[in-house]
Protein backbone atom coordinates (compact mmCIF):
# COMPACT_ATOMS: atom_id res chain seq x y z
CA UNK A 1 0.00 0.00 0.00
CA UNK A 2 3.00 2.10 0.82
CA UNK A 3 4.35 2.00 -2.60
CA UNK A 4 1.26 2.76 -4.35
CA UNK A 5 0.66 5.48 -2.16
CA UNK A 6 4.04 7.08 -3.52
CA UNK A 7 3.13 6.42 -6.76
CA UNK A 8 0.03 8.11 -6.72
CA UNK A 9 1.64 10.79 -4.92
CA UNK A 10 4.50 10.90 -7.58
CA UNK A 11 1.97 10.79 -10.39
CA UNK A 12 -0.04 13.49 -8.84
CA UNK A 13 3.05 16.17 -8.84
CA UNK A 14 3.97 15.66 -12.65
CA UNK A 15 -0.21 16.45 -13.01
CA UNK A 16 0.09 19.22 -11.15
CA UNK A 17 3.57 20.65 -13.07
CA UNK A 18 1.37 19.86 -16.52
CA UNK A 19 -1.43 21.89 -16.02
CA UNK A 20 0.86 24.89 -14.75
CA UNK A 21 2.13 24.73 -18.55
CA UNK A 22 -1.00 25.65 -19.58
CA UNK A 23 -1.33 28.77 -17.58
CA UNK A 24 1.52 31.02 -18.58
CA UNK A 25 0.73 34.27 -16.56
CA UNK A 26 0.64 31.86 -13.76
CA UNK A 27 3.93 30.54 -14.38
CA UNK A 28 5.11 34.44 -14.92
CA UNK A 29 4.29 35.18 -11.50
CA UNK A 30 5.48 32.39 -9.86
CA UNK A 31 8.87 33.27 -12.14
CA UNK A 32 8.67 36.54 -10.60
CA UNK A 33 8.46 35.26 -6.53
CA UNK A 34 11.24 33.20 -7.33
CA UNK A 35 13.51 35.72 -8.61
CA UNK A 36 12.93 38.37 -5.97
CA UNK A 37 13.46 35.38 -2.95
CA UNK A 38 16.65 34.07 -4.64
CA UNK A 39 17.91 37.82 -5.71
CA UNK A 40 17.65 39.12 -1.85
CA UNK A 41 18.95 38.12 1.48
CA UNK A 42 22.79 37.16 2.20
CA UNK A 43 22.14 33.84 1.01
CA UNK A 44 21.32 34.33 -2.72
CA UNK A 45 22.16 34.53 -5.82
CA UNK A 46 25.56 36.88 -6.07
CA UNK A 47 25.30 40.16 -7.40
CA UNK A 48 28.60 39.63 -9.33
CA UNK A 49 26.37 36.79 -11.26
CA UNK A 50 23.73 39.00 -11.67
CA UNK A 51 25.32 41.62 -13.25
CA UNK A 52 27.17 39.35 -15.59
CA UNK A 53 24.32 37.42 -16.54
CA UNK A 54 23.42 37.65 -20.05
CA UNK A 55 19.97 35.85 -20.12
CA UNK A 56 17.79 34.44 -16.73
CA UNK A 57 15.73 31.22 -16.74
CA UNK A 58 13.48 30.12 -14.11
CA UNK A 59 11.75 27.03 -13.49
CA UNK A 60 9.24 27.47 -10.59
CA UNK A 61 8.71 23.79 -9.01
CA UNK A 62 10.66 21.78 -10.51
CA UNK A 63 9.54 18.15 -9.57
CA UNK A 64 11.88 15.42 -8.71
CA UNK A 65 9.51 12.27 -8.57
CA UNK A 66 11.07 8.73 -8.40
CA UNK A 67 10.06 5.30 -7.67
CA UNK A 68 12.79 2.70 -8.75
CA UNK A 69 13.07 5.43 -12.35
CA UNK A 70 13.54 8.85 -11.12
CA UNK A 71 12.83 11.95 -13.30
CA UNK A 72 12.52 15.42 -13.34
CA UNK A 73 10.20 18.27 -15.12
CA UNK A 74 9.65 21.59 -14.82
CA UNK A 75 8.10 23.88 -16.81
CA UNK A 76 10.47 27.34 -16.58
CA UNK A 77 10.19 31.09 -18.27
CA UNK A 78 13.72 32.69 -19.60
CA UNK A 79 14.55 36.79 -20.82
CA UNK A 80 17.96 38.28 -22.22
CA UNK A 81 19.66 41.57 -22.27
CA UNK A 82 18.42 42.95 -25.09
CA UNK A 83 20.95 46.16 -26.93
CA UNK A 84 19.38 48.87 -24.85
CA UNK A 85 19.94 47.14 -21.81
CA UNK A 86 16.71 46.20 -20.89
CA UNK A 87 15.06 42.70 -20.84
CA UNK A 88 13.90 40.56 -23.71
CA UNK A 89 10.41 39.73 -24.02
CA UNK A 90 9.64 35.87 -21.90
CA UNK A 91 9.98 32.48 -23.78
CA UNK A 92 8.51 29.44 -22.13
CA UNK A 93 10.39 26.03 -21.79
CA UNK A 94 10.55 22.58 -19.91
CA UNK A 95 12.95 21.27 -18.45
CA UNK A 96 13.35 17.37 -17.74
CA UNK A 97 15.77 15.00 -17.04
CA UNK A 98 16.03 11.12 -15.64
CA UNK A 99 17.94 8.86 -13.22
CA UNK A 100 17.72 5.56 -12.31
CA UNK A 101 18.25 4.19 -8.91
CA UNK A 102 16.55 2.31 -5.91
CA UNK A 103 14.77 5.40 -4.72
CA UNK A 104 11.19 6.63 -3.55
CA UNK A 105 9.40 9.78 -3.07
CA UNK A 106 8.96 13.27 -4.37
CA UNK A 107 9.97 16.58 -3.89
CA UNK A 108 9.39 20.28 -5.47
CA UNK A 109 12.22 22.60 -6.28
CA UNK A 110 12.31 26.10 -7.32
CA UNK A 111 15.17 26.84 -9.89
CA UNK A 112 17.30 29.51 -11.52
CA UNK A 113 19.75 29.10 -14.30
CA UNK A 114 21.73 32.00 -14.80
CA UNK A 115 23.32 32.19 -18.79
CA UNK A 116 26.91 33.61 -18.17
CA UNK A 117 28.07 33.88 -21.91
CA UNK A 118 27.14 33.44 -25.53
CA UNK A 119 27.57 29.71 -25.64
CA UNK A 120 24.86 29.31 -23.37
CA UNK A 121 23.12 32.29 -24.88
CA UNK A 122 22.98 30.58 -28.06
CA UNK A 123 21.98 27.24 -26.73
CA UNK A 124 18.97 28.91 -25.09
CA UNK A 125 18.16 30.92 -28.46
CA UNK A 126 18.07 27.25 -29.88
CA UNK A 127 15.21 26.46 -28.45
CA UNK A 128 16.21 22.61 -27.27
CA UNK A 129 19.35 21.73 -25.88
CA UNK A 130 21.08 19.55 -23.03
CA UNK A 131 22.92 21.11 -20.22
CA UNK A 132 26.35 20.04 -20.48
CA UNK A 133 26.21 18.81 -24.15
CA UNK A 134 26.00 21.98 -26.14
CA UNK A 135 26.35 24.64 -23.05
CA UNK A 136 28.59 23.83 -20.13
CA UNK A 137 26.71 23.95 -16.70
CA UNK A 138 27.82 23.94 -12.94
CA UNK A 139 26.41 24.40 -9.87
CA UNK A 140 26.62 27.87 -8.91
CA UNK A 141 28.91 29.85 -5.97
CA UNK A 142 26.04 30.92 -3.44
CA UNK A 143 25.64 33.96 -1.33
CA UNK A 144 25.49 38.23 -2.70
CA UNK A 145 29.35 38.28 -2.23
CA UNK A 146 30.16 35.70 -3.49
CA UNK A 147 32.36 35.74 -6.81
CA UNK A 148 31.55 34.05 -9.91
CA UNK A 149 35.28 34.35 -11.06
CA UNK A 150 38.34 32.21 -11.37
CA UNK A 151 36.94 28.46 -12.00
CA UNK A 152 33.10 29.64 -12.85
CA UNK A 153 34.11 29.45 -16.34
CA UNK A 154 30.64 27.80 -16.72
CA UNK A 155 27.83 28.82 -19.67
CA UNK A 156 25.28 28.27 -17.18
CA UNK A 157 25.37 28.53 -13.34
CA UNK A 158 22.65 26.99 -11.89
CA UNK A 159 20.63 27.14 -8.47
CA UNK A 160 17.96 25.61 -6.53
CA UNK A 161 15.62 26.72 -3.35
CA UNK A 162 14.01 23.62 -1.42
CA UNK A 163 12.10 24.18 1.66
CA UNK A 164 13.87 27.94 2.19
CA UNK A 165 17.41 26.75 1.49
CA UNK A 166 19.51 28.38 -1.00
CA UNK A 167 22.29 26.13 -2.64
CA UNK A 168 24.09 25.70 -6.11
CA UNK A 169 22.77 22.50 -8.42
CA UNK A 170 24.11 20.40 -10.83
CA UNK A 171 21.79 20.66 -13.89
CA UNK A 172 24.28 18.62 -16.34
CA UNK A 173 22.19 15.73 -19.10
CA UNK A 174 19.01 17.95 -18.09
CA UNK A 175 17.10 18.69 -21.29
CA UNK A 176 15.69 22.11 -22.12
CA UNK A 177 12.94 22.65 -24.92
CA UNK A 178 10.46 25.28 -26.52
CA UNK A 179 7.09 25.22 -24.16
CA UNK A 180 5.52 26.13 -27.50
CA UNK A 181 2.05 25.72 -26.17
CA UNK A 182 2.89 28.05 -23.44
CA UNK A 183 3.78 30.44 -26.23
CA UNK A 184 0.62 30.50 -28.27
CA UNK A 185 -1.36 30.77 -24.73
CA UNK A 186 0.92 34.32 -24.17
CA UNK A 187 1.21 35.75 -27.56
CA UNK A 188 -1.19 34.55 -29.45
CA UNK A 189 0.41 33.65 -32.21
CA UNK A 190 3.07 31.47 -33.00
CA UNK A 191 6.13 33.23 -31.53
CA UNK A 192 9.64 31.32 -31.42
CA UNK A 193 11.79 31.30 -28.11
CA UNK A 194 14.23 33.20 -30.47
CA UNK A 195 11.88 35.52 -31.58
CA UNK A 196 10.81 36.61 -27.90
CA UNK A 197 14.99 36.53 -26.25
CA UNK A 198 16.51 38.15 -29.33
CA UNK A 199 14.08 41.33 -28.91
CA UNK A 200 12.13 40.63 -32.12
CA UNK A 201 8.94 40.95 -30.47
CA UNK A 202 7.11 43.27 -27.92
CA UNK A 203 6.62 41.48 -24.25
CA UNK A 204 2.90 41.41 -23.64
CA UNK A 205 1.52 42.95 -20.76
CA UNK A 206 1.31 40.00 -19.04
CA UNK A 207 4.95 39.91 -18.85
CA UNK A 208 5.38 43.20 -17.14
CA UNK A 209 5.38 42.52 -13.15
CA UNK A 210 8.11 39.43 -14.41
CA UNK A 211 10.39 41.52 -15.90
CA UNK A 212 10.04 44.46 -13.78
CA UNK A 213 10.98 41.77 -10.78
CA UNK A 214 14.50 40.78 -13.12
CA UNK A 215 15.05 44.68 -13.80
CA UNK A 216 14.80 45.14 -10.04
CA UNK A 217 17.33 42.19 -9.23
CA UNK A 218 19.28 43.57 -11.96
CA UNK A 219 19.70 47.65 -10.42
CA UNK A 220 20.09 46.19 -6.88
CA UNK A 221 22.92 43.86 -7.95
CA UNK A 222 24.68 46.82 -10.05
CA UNK A 223 24.49 48.98 -6.92
CA UNK A 224 26.48 46.59 -4.91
Amino acid sequence: MRKIAVVIAVVAMFTVAALAADQPTKRLDNASQVIQEMTTGNAGIPDSVMRDAKCIAVIPGLVKGAFIVGGEHGDGVATCRNANGGWSAPAFFQLSGGSFGLQAGGQKTDLVMMIMNQQGMDALLKGHFKVGAEASGAAGPVGREASASGGWKAAILTYSRSKGAFAGIDLNGAELNSDHKAMQGLYGKDVTSQQALKGDVRPPAEASAFLRTVESANTSAAAH
